[in-house]
């Protein structure tokens, strides 16, 4: 079993003790609730901090301007079943824990990686999306690990990615941008020789390049994987009636179907950028395969 693998498991374990166990029900709509819970009911609208440059989790469409992606599909089943409206509020790698820290969002739902570091600074939910590291890279470059020491990596600022990447990659030079665009522009120019983050969000950067004539074919998504890790939404610490709420939500959405019905949506066969969901489920146990 790999270091990266022990590390989530730890985290999700310990997300187990703090939220305890939940059953597939409605959180109860009382006076009871407390906390982002009560307030969101109150107020009628759930505020979400989602990723506006990484699709297909999350991204504003072009012609709508309205947020919309694998994450945005997610918020909008907790509001309906909430019974309140949305308010989506784009934020990046490094701004998304500060601003639901300090309240300025309700939850993240911007493909936040689990890991132990975060787990000290805020809750997080049942994992909604088994994923791993990979690059981005010229085509045909790159075959083992071993080929991308010395070389320039980019990825975003704040990211998972720049810490597993200094631990991974031994002597490659980590570069972080703002966001994933901003280092496929640089991977373009040849400023880089790789841009690293997760295996969707890097299919979500190739389809873009795929669809442009000047760069169709010239770059791909290498088979070298550097972490297998788990997607989960962002919770303020002591929240523990809306974590309930969420994590009651999720697994219910995987019962009902209606989880699968995203994945199909955004990474299915028929979408821009197929992925495998393989085997993985949503649940209250770790989804973390043993290496």
């Amino acid at each position: 079993m790999t270091r990266m693998t022990l590390l989530a498991i730890a985290v999700l374990a310990f997300a187990g003790v703090m939220c305890g166990q939940v059953i597939a029900e409605d959180t109860p709509t009382d006076v009871k609730a407390t906390g982002t819970l009560a307030k969101v009911k109150a107020k009628g609208v759930l505020v979400a901090g989602v990723r506006g440059t990484a699709p297909p989790f999350g991204t504003i469409n072009p012609n709508t301007h309205l947020n919309e992606g694998y994450d945005i599909d997610f918020v909008h089943y907790f509001a309906k079943k909430l019974g309140v409206k949305v308010e989506f509020k784009t934020v990046t790698a490094s701004s998304r824990i500060p601003m639901l820290m300090e309240e300025h969002v309700d939850i993240l739902a911007a493909a936040l990686t689990i890991t132990p570091e975060r787990a000290e600074k805020i809750n997080f939910s049942y994992a909604y999306f088994l994923t791993g590291k990979k690059f981005l890279a010229q085509k045909g470059k790159f075959k083992t690990l071993k080929d991308f020491a010395g070389k320039k990596i980019g990825t975003a600022k704040g990211s998972a990615a720049e810490r597993t990447l200094a631990a991974a990659v031994s002597g490659a030079e980590i570069v972080s941008y703002d966001d994933y665009p901003k280092a496929i522009t640089a991977l373009r120019q040849g400023k880089i020789h790789a841009v690293s983050t997760d295996e969707a969000i890097l299919a979500g950067q190739l389809c873009p390049l795929e669809k442009s004539a000047a760069t169709r074919g010239k770059f791909e998504i290498p088979e070298i994987r550097i972490s297998t890790e788990v997607l989960g939404f962002g919770i303020r610490k002591g929240d523990e009636d809306f974590l309930k709420f969420i994590n009651n939500a999720l697994l219910e959405m995987e019962h009902n179907g209606e989880a699968r019905k995203i994945f199909q949506r955004w990474f299915g066969p028929q979408s821009e950028c197929p992925i495998n969901r393989s085997k993985f489920m949503i649940s209250d146990k770790n989804p973390l395969p043993e290496d």
